[in-house]
């Protein structure tokens, strides 16, 4: 199994930036993706970003391109989202996520959760 633990969430104004890390432990993650998956109070969970840990491979969701950059450190079993040009639609709980095998942007896909970090984008 991979425990995962995300830190970095606070609040900022809009237009600021924040970064998050989630730290993996457990399971090699070589065959793994990685992603970070944000739910708003009252909406669906939402795919934002997702990452192959081997090659490095991103996708993210349309909302998101531009402003949120995901990247990982191999050294550190960890993985980041770098968010930039913040919006208050921004704002939810991001949680870090894992799985085998290659990104998919279907929330119910993905096998290891973390508790969550609150982002809150204020206008």
């Amino acid at each position: 199994q991979v425990q995962l633990v995300e830190s970095g969430g606070g609040s900022v104004q809009a237009g600021g930036s924040l970064r998050l890390s989630c730290a993996a432990s457990g399971d090699t993650l070589d065959y793994n993706s990685m992603a970070w998956i944000r739910q708003a109070p009252g909406k669906e969970r939402e795919f934002v970003a997702g990452i192959l840990w081997s090659s490095g491979w991103t996708e993210y969701a349309d909302s998101v391109k531009g402003r949120f950059t995901i990247s990982r450190d191999n050294a550190r079993n960890t993985v980041y989202l770098q968010m930039n040009s913040l919006e208050p639609e921004d704002t939810a709980v991001y949680h870090c996520a894992s799985k085998m095998g290659g990104i998919n942007i279907k929330p119910v896909a993905w096998q290891y959760w973390g508790q969550g970090t609150q982002v809150t984008v204020s206008s």
